[in-house]
């Protein structure tokens, strides 16, 4: 959604998923000086990282990198040092290099310890791969390169009969059912209710199906892994990323949804009906801190199939037009979506993001700093920042929603946001609704007698009349004179 409305300079209440009645507003405060700004976590846990890596947080080189890597196990493969260069490395290394091409070096170590009659090397080299293996067991299993140099690394291993060895490095294990179910876990539904329900969804209060929508959306939102975010970043587009463009499509359905919804009522006072009830289904959005299925039923509402149909907001109340400003406001893009940002950072506990904002915090990130220093080193502080961002991102995966969902009416749900319609067909449901005006919109519709449309001879004639002056000389004999 592009911008919604101009944004305010007054600072945001901080909202902490309190439960207010479907009138409650979005307060504003006033100050009479700026607040200063406080630096983000990422920015905090940022700088924590750089002091605890020390000398490698001003740039190092590729091999130095893998070496202090590799070295953070002892001799028992417990890890002697703190894991952050790991985490960071093996998360954000594809910003430099291929994860094949690591691995390759990592390969190539190895052989370089094993001409060196070195075990202990090799072994910490294994621990190495283990913990990649066990913390990103999802490279392996959806990077065919990857896996096909750690075939080579496992027949190298094999080769030189450190059984051991081979053990610590398998990968057999990715595809067992413990490995395999990290990746399937989702909020569980609530399966004992049953009941009728409807595709229209009438029966659903406000607060409801809010909860259902962020129920859909958090489903969505934590599938996203390290290694989607990742690879938006090095491609630069969700293209060929399944789970962001499933995010992304699931957010548009919703606010295509919301316009066919208003749409699918043939009266002005119904459709305002259904208008005011999404309003409130706004407002509990805002409460629940779902700010990116918020953005999808606010740009729905705002689209211009439903913004044209006059009839129908004439009879929706000035309170819930003031709601809608409010919300298009803190939505609104201005200043680099300033209002959403300062909500979004006062907010505790479960909240899910405009995915689109964040993404493209990344992607300016991403731009603005270099992979490489001037002297050839690694440009660790991008590599930092870049992993902070995302990590803030997976760590809400982590907050359980403050709700409870029903199965049947998910799977409804599910089925009514699969439905697509192109933009003219949308357009064209909403043209049947309310058609084009083709009345002038000038001072002559006040002589329109008929209210056709149109003006008649015999209307201009009277028009021509109540002038002090002609302006005009009919040709009613058509001699051309």
């Amino acid at each position: 959604m592009g911008t919604l409305g101009k944004a305010r300079e007054a600072p945001r209440k901080p909202c902490h998923g309190s439960r207010a009645g479907p009138k409650a507003r979005l307060e504003a405060k006033s100050t009479n000086s700026p607040l200063p700004a406080q630096p983000s976590l990422a920015q905090i846990t940022q700088f924590r990282m750089m002091v605890s890596l020390g000398h490698l947080a001003k740039g190092a080189s590729l091999d130095d990198l893998i070496d202090s890597c590799i070295q953070s196990f002892d001799a028992d493969g417990n890890l002697c040092r703190n894991n952050q260069l790991l985490q960071v490395m093996l998360t954000m290394h594809r910003i430099i290099i291929s994860s094949a091409e690591l691995l390759q070096k990592v390969m190539n170590l190895y052989k370089d310890a094993l001409e060196k009659n070195s075990p202990g090397v090799c072994l910490k080299i294994c621990y190495f791969v283990r913990y990649w293996i066990t913390e990103f067991w999802i490279m392996f299993k959806m990077d065919a390169s990857l896996t096909s140099t750690m075939e080579e690394f496992q027949d190298l291993v094999k080769a030189n009969g450190e059984e051991t060895h081979c053990h610590l490095i398998d990968t057999t294990q990715i595809n067992s059912r413990d490995w395999s179910r990290k990746l399937t876990q989702r909020i569980k539904s609530n399966t004992s209710k049953k009941r009728k329900v409807s595709l229209l969804f009438d029966h659903l209060e406000p607060e409801e199906l809010s909860e259902h929508l962020t129920y859909l959306e958090f489903k969505s939102f934590r599938r996203i892994s390290f290694s989607d975010y990742q690879n938006y970043l090095v491609n630069s587009c969700v293209k060929e990323n399944p789970t962001m463009e499933r995010s992304i499509a699931l957010c548009n359905g919703i606010s295509q949804w919301v316009q066919l919804m208003v749409l699918s009522r043939p009266t002005p006072q119904l459709r305002a009906e259904v208008f005011i009830k999404f309003i409130h289904v706004a407002q509990k959005l805002h409460q629940l801190q779902n700010f990116n299925t918020l953005m999808a039923v606010i740009g729905g509402l705002c689209h211009s199939s439903i913004s044209r149909l006059k009839e129908t907001s004439s009879h929706v109340p000035h309170e819930i037009n003031k709601v809608l400003g409010e919300m298009t406001e803190l939505l609104s893009s201005c200043r680099n979506y300033d209002n959403y940002r300062r909500a979004y950072g006062e907010c505790t506990h479960f909240k899910i993001p405009i995915l689109g904002v964040h993404l493209k915090d990344l992607i300016s990130l991403y731009e603005a700093m270099p992979d490489y220093l001037e002297d050839g080193k690694v440009n660790v502080q991008k590599l930092l920042a870049l992993y902070n961002h995302i990590n803030e991102l997976v760590q809400l995966q982590e907050m359980a929603p403050p709700l409870d969902a029903n199965k049947d009416l998910v799977h409804l749900l599910t089925l009514s946001l699969d439905l697509y319609y192109t933009e003219d067909e949308i357009y064209e449901l909403s043209y049947a609704r309310e058609p084009r005006n083709h009345r002038a919109p000038s001072v002559f519709k006040n002589y329109d007698l008929d209210q056709d449309g149109y003006i008649s001879q015999e209307e201009f004639e009277k028009i021509a009349a109540s002038f002090p002056f002609s302006f005009c000389v009919m040709d009613k004999d058509s001699s051309g004179a």
